[in-house]
């Protein structure tokens, strides 16, 4: 297996985009095929904006729309100052009523990492506008990153940023082109038991950190059975989160049961938190590779000072007497 992802490649103009024709040029609407393959009309210019994923608001924010960002969902937690704008619901349901109310220019949704289709089909059938992004690899989230500033008329700002991203990633590659992947098993929930799929984004984010899962699953997130983690013996479990204390009170609490207990990786405390951008589709989903490869390869970084440790990772200490609480980990 190759060590990690080739550097990724410059991303296709959104060529799509093209303007309908009408005695008003000006308030002609963009026509555009969105990530999901759907054509959708965006009245012109784009001023009021709701977005139903974080993923969507996370980029927004990079791309310095802010402004124009009138309300996102309850799940909407990063940067934090998008915690204060107005909320209309979780993203597996949103309340159709006040999306329509707010009367938005368009509305964003995330087609494979936070919403449903039925949605978008509502309300398309409401006559709100609604653009999807998709990505299933990084490279995916790269262009989704450039198309969607390019529908929302900040074409160079989406170019800027996403050849920023391209450029860490491609110095990552160079670092790691030599070095034998890591095993790990990335814990997506831990009751039920989850993990996640081979053609995922976090997997894709996985392998150009210098890692790969365990688990030989290709789509989705599946459940997967102790005897397989136990068969396999992964060198590091790996979770993604925001709330580092309630993973490690969460594994203080689990250690020492059938499954959890017969792992090397728990009895030798090699449990990593990174930085939660690794489940979600957005710009810190590079941020959490760097960070999952200092981790994993520290021999790769020796020239490079390792960043201050933030509240968005840690390496565990699985101290026996912390207060149990359950895992949360972002979607």
């Amino acid at each position: 297996m190759a060590t990690i992802v080739a550097g990724a490649q410059t991303p296709p103009a959104p060529s799509r985009v093209t303007r309908a024709t009408g005695d008003n040029a000006k308030a002609a609407p963009l026509v555009v095929k969105d990530e999901a393959g759907r054509t959708v009309e965006i009245p012109q210019p784009v001023k009021r904006i709701i977005s139903l994923a974080p993923s969507v608001t996370e980029t927004i924010y990079a791309l310095g729309l802010q402004d124009r960002l009138i309300a996102d969902t309850d799940a909407c937690n990063f940067p934090p100052a998008a915690q204060k704008l107005p909320k209309v619901g979780g993203p597996f349901t949103p309340n159709l009523e006040v999306i329509v109310s707010m009367k938005p220019d368009l509305v964003v949704v995330a087609a494979n990492s936070g919403n449903r289709k039925e949605t978008a089909d509502a309300l398309d059938l409401l006559h709100v506008p609604t653009y999807a992004t998709n990505a299933n690899t990084v490279d995916d989230v790269l262009i989704s990153i450039a198309r969607l500033g390019d529908v929302l008329g900040a074409g160079e700002q989406g170019r800027a940023l996403t050849e920023s991203l391209r450029a860490r990633l491609q110095d990552l590659h160079r670092r790691l082109e030599h070095t034998t992947p890591t095993r790990i098993f990335f814990v997506v929930w831990h009751e039920p038991l989850m993990s996640i799929g081979q053609d995922t984004y976090i997997a894709d984010a996985m392998r150009r950190a210098g890692a790969e899962s365990v688990i030989p699953i290709k789509e989705g997130y599946p459940r997967v059975s102790w005897e397989e983690v136990v068969r396999a013996q992964p060198e590091y479990l790996v979770f993604g989160s925001s709330r580092p204390e309630e993973i490690t009170a969460m594994m203080a609490n689990v250690r020492n049961l059938p499954g959890w207990r017969d792992l090397k990786a728990v009895e030798e405390n090699k449990v990593l938190i990174i930085n939660d951008g690794i489940n979600s589709p957005a710009p810190r989903i590079v941020d959490a590779i760097e960070e999952l490869a200092r981790r994993v390869h520290p021999e790769a970084f020796v020239d490079v000072p390792l960043a201050p440790a933030g509240v968005a990772h840690a390496t565990i200490e699985l101290a026996k007497n912390a207060v149990p609480r359950a895992a949360v980990i972002a979607q």
